[in-house]
C-alpha cells in the first residue's frame, strides 16, 4: 500500500549480540535499509557500560576521540559500517551503538533508537541521527 506523502524511514541493523573471548577481535556491523553506508554518512559508534553514559569510541567513520584505546578502530566494510576491537578486553563487555547520518544536512534533534524510541538526549544531528543497539558477551 502507498499512502501520499508518507515517506518511509530508514531502519539501521546490527548484530543483536557477538561473542568473544578476551584477547580476540571481534567486529561489529551496521548496515543501513535504504542502500549502502559511506564516510558521507559520518558513522559514530558508541559504547555504553552499565549504570554509565554513552562514550564515542569512533567519529566520521574512523577517527578516535582523545584517551579512547588504539584497539578500537572503524571502518566502511562491504558497504556497512564497522567496529572493530582487537585485543578485547573484559572492560570491553558492555553495549555498542551505531549513528548514521541518513538525511541532507547535519543537523536535526530527532534520534531513532532501534525499535523507534524516540530520546532528545543527544543532539549530534543531520536530517535524523539513526541509532541501533547491538551489544558484544
Amino acid at each position: 500500500m502507498l499512502i501520499s506523502g508518507i515517506s518511509s524511514q530508514p531502519v539501521v541493523m546490527q548484530e543483536p549480540s557477538m561473542s568473544v573471548s578476551p584477547g580476540g577481535i571481534v567486529t561489529l556491523t551496521c548496515s543501513l535499509s535504504t542502500g549502502a553506508i559511506t564516510t558521507s554518512n559520518y558513522p559514530v559508534w558508541f559504547q555504553q557500560n552499565p549504570g554509565s553514559a554513552p562514550r564515542t569510541l569512533i567519529y566520521d567513520t574512523n577517527n578516535r576521540p582523545s584517551g579512547i584505546p588504539a584497539r578500537f578502530s572503524g571502518s566502511i566494510s562491504s558497504n556497512n559500517a564497522a567496529l572493530t576491537i582487537t585485543g578485547v578486553q573484559v572492560e570491553d563487555d558492555a553495549v555498542y551503538y551505531c549513528a548514521v547520518w541518513a538525511g541532507s544536512a547535519r543537523h536535526s534533534d530527532t534520534v531513532r533508537w532501534g525499535s523507534d524510541t524516540k530520546t532528545s538526549l543527544c543532539s549530534l544531528c543531520p536530517d535524523a541521527l539513526y541509532l541501533c543497539r547491538g551489544s558484544v558477551w
